[in-house]
């Protein structure tokens, strides 16, 4: 790296620094104050602490739904987004099933990301999730007119710890048990937190008539969801205040559209730094939760009136917590009504308005003697939401080494002076083959190449497989083993390309007549190694026959390796070549042999092991189709 270089890359660590320090003086500042406002209120401490056991309990009962689900909620997900009903069902079974939608919805952005599920079965599930957490205020009502449910937290608490101690599915039920006994005790200490801070914190006390009054209480519900990162959490304070006599009902009904909308801002914060895929669906989130919270403002007067007529045919009286449920789930599912039948339109307009980066033909596109270092190469595909699902994880990782696969290839093609537009020729060009040649030794340094486009994409694929939290099943653990062995063996395809190229650049065509010859023999052979590499990936073929294929490529190989050493062995004899040019021959022909074996293993490993999984072999393009395709 150059000196402009060093100093812009010190420049931005020192930027990086700068933010964390910022953020973390905030956060000590921010906790100063808790502290602070403490001292002065007893109410409002058991409200903040209710508040902090209630989003941990949320926090592990997600945690022990995933440890109990294991990879079955995506294998559901993978079969259930074929149709429109089909997507929205499973939208709002598994929300009301996991009682996440942030879940859910990172599940559905994981395998959007990966190619697994279209946008618009996303943008149904996602619909979907937004009446299923609808069973989260439900439960929340339901269990706000108990007197006190701390009785039921201890015994709770007890077996899920207990339980804890055990194997995996146990510590799963433990998980969940424990998160449901902080749920209990932070709604409890809500309850009495709120009465106790209606000295200071009373809402009811706050009359703004008309439409004034309530986009003043949604953006109070907005602000709630926001801080808390919770809709859940926002709405049981809403039920809190609204048991309590703090808010009426109008105003509990206004704070529930705005924790609605609020989920909007932490899908676009989710989204941020993700891949485009994510960001149309967290545009389409947004477009819905804006359209239904809005319809639901202009509406708030009729949709009352509606709650109030069926609360009364189905027998809830005067219970306002009941009735904010049915609220609730009323004006969500309007949502469903205004946005279900356009949806297909929507995702269109998604695609049109967030394109995706169209791929290059060629990925390396540097320049001799350029004054300033071109940007180092990262992986492109790797998304952290996918690291949530180990369907999507190992898809997301396909997909790199499908990126690594073609940047290795341009990279062993520089290392060998091929032109890299003779990889997907139909025919080599001669001339342009000797052209090349020519300029051996005055074009990029492989070593140069390998550390600013293969090391860079390596070491994320390394760390990001090594992030992966979730379980895998047998499937996805061999798929996940395959996919860390494809890797290495194209990285060890390029470092022996560039062993290779140190002598090609020197005596490719200065050497001597048989030297020459003997390194053009051997980069002409490794032309076609690289072209029967990216020829097989393009066959659409059973797995058997591929595998003959390659089969048929060893036996080439290995006719290749035989006779060059036969022709060595020949100009040894006849005095055209000396001992110590016809050694360093043999050891750049087992560099060469190297590369082909180990391009010859990643296809191999493609078509063995998680081949249901990683269908696409590594060396196609991303948008190319099959030159051979079986009907």
């Amino acid at each position: 790296m150059n000196d402009s270089g060093g100093r812009f890359a010190r420049a931005q660590g020192r930027d990086v620094l700068s933010r964390h320090a910022a953020n973390e003086v905030v956060i000590w500042l921010l906790v100063a104050a808790l502290l602070v406002s403490f001292w002065f209120s007893t109410g409002w401490t058991q409200l903040a602490g209710g508040l902090a056991l209630f989003l941990f309990g949320m926090q592990c009962l997600e945690e022990g739904l995933r440890m109990l689900a294991g990879g079955r909620l995506e294998r559901i997900l993978a079969k259930a987004t074929d149709g429109v009903w089909k997507s929205l069902g499973f939208g709002i079974l598994a929300t009301a099933l996991v009682q996440s939608s942030s879940l859910v919805s990172l599940l559905t952005i994981a395998f959007l990301g990966t190619g697994l599920i279209g946008l618009a079965a996303g943008l149904c599930i996602i619909f979907g999730a937004n009446l299923g957490t609808t069973s989260g205020i439900w439960l929340l009502a339901l269990a706000g007119q108990s007197a006190s449910l701390g009785s039921l937290a201890l015994p709770l608490a007890v077996i899920g710890i207990l339980l804890g101690f055990n194997g995996p599915r146990a510590k799963g039920i433990g998980r969940l048990l424990f998160g449901i006994c902080l749920l209990f005790l932070g709604i409890d200490l809500m309850q009495s937190g709120f009465s106790g801070a209606t000295a200071w914190l009373d809402p009811a006390s706050i009359r703004v008539p008309g439409l004034l009054g309530t986009l003043l209480f949604v953006g109070a519900g907005l602000l709630a969801t926001v801080l808390l990162q919770s809709s859940h959490a926002a709405l049981m304070l809403t039920l809190t205040a609204l048991a309590g006599g703090q808010v009426g009902l109008e105003q509990a009904f206004a704070l529930a559209i705005g924790a609605n909308i609020g989920t909007t801002i932490t899908a676009v914060l989710g989204s941020l730094g993700g891949a485009r895929a994510g960001k149309r669906l967290a545009l389409g989130h947004v477009l819905f939760n804006l359209g239904t919270g809005g319809l639901a403002i202009l509406l708030v007067a009729p949709l009352a009136a509606l709650t109030g007529q069926i609360a009364a045919w189905l027998g809830l009286g005067d219970n306002a917590l009941l009735k904010l449920a049915l609220f609730h789930t009323l004006f969500n599912g309007l949502g469903l009504l205004l946005f279900v039948p356009w949806h297909r339109g929507l995702a269109v307009r998604l695609e049109r308005w967030l394109p995706d980066v169209a791929e290059p033909q060629v990925l390396i596109t540097e320049m001799q003697g350029a004054t300033q270092a071109p940007a180092v190469t990262h992986a492109r595909y790797l998304d952290e939401s996918a690291l949530g699902s180990a369907g999507a994880a190992v898809q997301a990782v396909a997909r790199e080494l499908q990126h690594l696969a073609r940047l290795s290839l341009e990279v062993i093609c520089h290392a060998l002076y091929l032109p890299v537009d003779q990889l997907g020729s139909r025919q080599v060009d001669e001339a342009l083959l000797r052209s090349s040649a020519q300029t051996a030794g005055r074009t990029l340094d492989a070593e140069q190449l390998y550390q600013r486009h293969i090391k860079g994409v390596y070491s994320d694929l390394v760390s990001y497989m090594g992030r992966l939290e979730v379980s895998l099943d047998e499937a996805h653990s061999r798929a996940w083993i395959a996919s860390q062995l494809v890797a290495l063996q194209l990285v060890d395809a390029v470092k022996d390309a560039k062993h290779l190229q140190k002598n090609l650049g020197r005596l490719l065509v200065n050497g001597e007549p048989a030297v020459s010859a003997a390194y053009a023999d051997l980069r002409r052979q490794l032309l076609w190694v690289l072209r029967e590499m990216r020829a097989i990936s393009l066959l659409d073929l059973p797995a058997e026959t591929l595998k003959a294929r390659l089969e048929l490529f060893d036996s080439q190989a290995a006719k290749f390796d035989a006779a060059f050493r036969e022709r060595l062995f020949a100009a040894v004899r006849e005095k055209r070549l000396d001992g110590l040019q016809a050694s360093s021959l043999m050891n750049d022909l087992g560099y060469a042999s190297r590369i082909g074996q180990s391009l010859r293993n990643v296809l191999l490993l493609g078509l063995g092991e998680g081949r249901e999984i990683m269908p696409q072999l590594p060396f196609r393009g991303e948008d190319e189709a099959p030159l051979i395709r079986l009907e």
